[in-house]
């Protein structure tokens, strides 16, 4: 830990600080514990970037911590070569308060180290960021967002030239350049104008969003469902004043929808989310404005996209009448099933096909796969692990070809122009999706409970037990820590059959000890399968503070489904209060 209260009065000391960062933290002077907070020791660099609450200090999120970020990460640019510069960096941001200036002092960093920068001209969805990548052949990428935290936070995303977030390898050369550099006299930065003028800093438009929405539009498998139901069929859509605003409903447009209703209030471009507690599209609280809309238009689907526009919530509407959430792990099971029926039916199945999905996501994907003929793979969380799983494919040269990748916090991915999870591709499948049903006279909340009826009752649930405070941290890892030393034999009532420890990848036994080893290793999560076809998986989050407890469980019928699910939930919660 760093000596908090030093480096707190160095910064105090700085002249690198504003008038407003000095008053701010001398506001705290008699306040230890949030100075602790703030000056306890940097934020931690990892393949994730840097993501925290916005304010003065080495533990937030501001304008130093983002120069020297960059410096960091210039330098491993730098030493890729001339090529690798010239190459260059592609900068995007969010709608988060700060982003735009912070996306501008990156690119003023990166053109100090004569590093050729590409800056979007204003917000942009997180995909385009991966696509730009792809698209111009940089060498890296630069993403300032937050994605669906609440509004105090920030963050830094850093890409590499493959479009997916950076491997572990450079992750680390870049903390380690953070580690040697000086967070204020160890970062060189060009004025602004000055990079434009000698062309070290140029903009990104219009011309790149069409080629994007290029590469969208080819996903769309079957565009005459929509074009037979467009006179009638209703959506409402709502990008919680972020990125999503204009590529969104441009591309639900070009599928051929004629009524798209976007929800005006939340059309409003603004990172402090007025209308929302949160603006992200995994809580249904969100979607109230949405909702009013499309009873008044007469809508059975609302999509919503978070503020960086890379994760897509839907609602749809019940034979109550009502609308109700349809999960991430739904929503990846219905497109799973779609994408394959809709490429059997229209000869574009290619010979080897593969679904991807993560460790902590439903079952149900891999039944509806083995069920078709399509091969199933399995990685961590995290989009950078499926663009790796994919990269593996294309360098083995085997011939596997992904149809989408999806992960249970509500994000998709398809084709090959991004590596990461992106709302804009998945909204045009889906309003596609729902065309399809609609025509059939279904909702998609009738579709998933055909595919339940046809595939077996699947249901998961996500429990958040959140550890705050300076010793967060500590809590978090000493509940891990206990769950492994002395592994439980009995959850929500059920033996543990079996543990496996995705750190060291050993597989055990409750009485016999290690018995295997997992196929993926290097990450901090404990899965658990209990006697009555239920899992219990156990991780860190890695960018807020809380341990994210996940079940997923299978029954015969509905009720004994849910029985399970809700078994393991109050384990869950008890979990975290011991």
């Amino acid at each position: 830990m760093t000596n908090y209260r030093k480096e707190y009065e160095r910064w105090l000391d700085s002249p690198a600080l504003s008038d407003e960062e000095w008053h701010e933290l001398d506001a705290i002077r008699s306040d230890d514990d949030e100075i602790k907070s703030r000056f306890r020791g940097p934020l931690e660099f990892g393949t994730a970037g840097l993501r925290g609450v916005m304010g003065a200090g080495l533990a937030r999120m501001n304008i130093h911590v983002i120069r020297w970020a960059t410096q960091a990460f210039a330098s491993l640019i730098v030493a890729e070569g001339d090529e690798a510069r010239k190459k260059g960096v592609v900068i995007a941001h969010d709608c988060r308060i700060n982003s735009p200036e912070f996306a501008r002092e990156a690119a003023c960093v990166c053109a100090a180290s004569g590093i050729h920068v590409r800056l979007f001209e204003s917000l942009r969805p997180t995909p385009e960021l991966s696509f730009a990548v792809l698209h111009y052949g940089a060498t890296a990428g630069i993403n300032i967002t937050a994605s669906h935290n609440p509004k105090a936070y920030n963050g830094y995303k850093v890409y590499w030239s493959d479009g997916a977030q950076l491997p572990p390898h450079h992750a680390e050369v870049v903390a380690k350049n953070m580690a040697d550099i000086d967070i204020f006299t160890g970062v060189t930065a060009m004025d602004f104008d000055e990079a434009v003028s000698k062309g070290l800093i140029e903009y990104l438009g219009a011309e790149t969003d069409e080629a994007f929405l290029e590469n969208v539009m080819a996903q769309a498998i079957d565009p005459d469902a929509v074009k037979a139901v467009a006179e009638d069929f209703q959506v409402v859509y709502t990008p919680f004043h972020g990125a999503g605003h204009i590529l969104v409903p441009e591309a639900l447009r070009r599928l051929g929808l004629k009524h798209i209703h976007p929800v005006p209030e939340q059309m409003v471009i603004d990172g402090s989310f007025p209308t929302v507690e949160s603006p992200n599209p995994e809580n249904p609280e969100g979607f109230y404005l949405a909702v009013d809309l499309a009873k008044k238009v007469n809508s059975d689907l609302i999509i919503g996209t978070d503020p960086d526009s890379d994760r897509v919530g839907v609602m749809a509407r019940g034979k109550d009448g009502e609308f109700h959430t349809i999960t991430g792990n739904q929503m990846g099971a219905l497109l799973a099933d779609y994408v394959i029926t809709a490429r059997q039916a229209n000869g574009t199945m290619p010979e080897k096909p593969v679904i991807l999905s993560t460790i902590v996501s439903t079952s149900m994907t891999r039944a509806i796969c083995e069920a078709n003929g399509v091969a199933y793979g399995e990685t961590f969380t995290g989009f950078k692990f499926m663009a790796e799983r994919l990269a593996s494919y294309a360098a083995a040269g085997t011939g596997e070809k992904y149809l989408m990748a999806f992960e249970e916090s509500y994000g998709y991915m398809m084709g090959d122009y991004v590596r990461d999870k992106d709302a804009v591709t998945a909204s045009m499948m889906i309003a596609e999706m729902a065309a399809h049903y609609y025509q059939k006279g279904m909702t998609l909340l009738d579709a998933i409970d055909a595919l339940y009826e046809k595939y077996g009752f699947f249901g998961e649930k996500t429990v958040n037990v959140y550890m705050e405070g300076v010793d967060g941290p500590e809590r978090m890892a000493a509940l891990m820590t206990r769950l492994r030393t002395d592994p439980p034999s009995e959850l929500a009532g059920q033996r543990v059959v079996r543990m496996r420890d995705y750190k060291d990848g050993t597989v055990s036994v409750p009485g016999l000890g290690a018995v295997g080893k997992t196929p993926l290793s290097g990450s901090n999560v404990l899965y658990f399968e209990l006697e009555a076809d239920t899992n219990f998986v156990i991780r860190p989050s890695g960018t807020e503070p809380k341990i994210k407890i996940y079940i997923l469980a299978r029954g015969k019928e509905r009720a004994e489904c849910q029985a399970r699910v809700d078994a393991c939930a109050a384990a869950a919660e008890a979990l975290g209060k011991e």
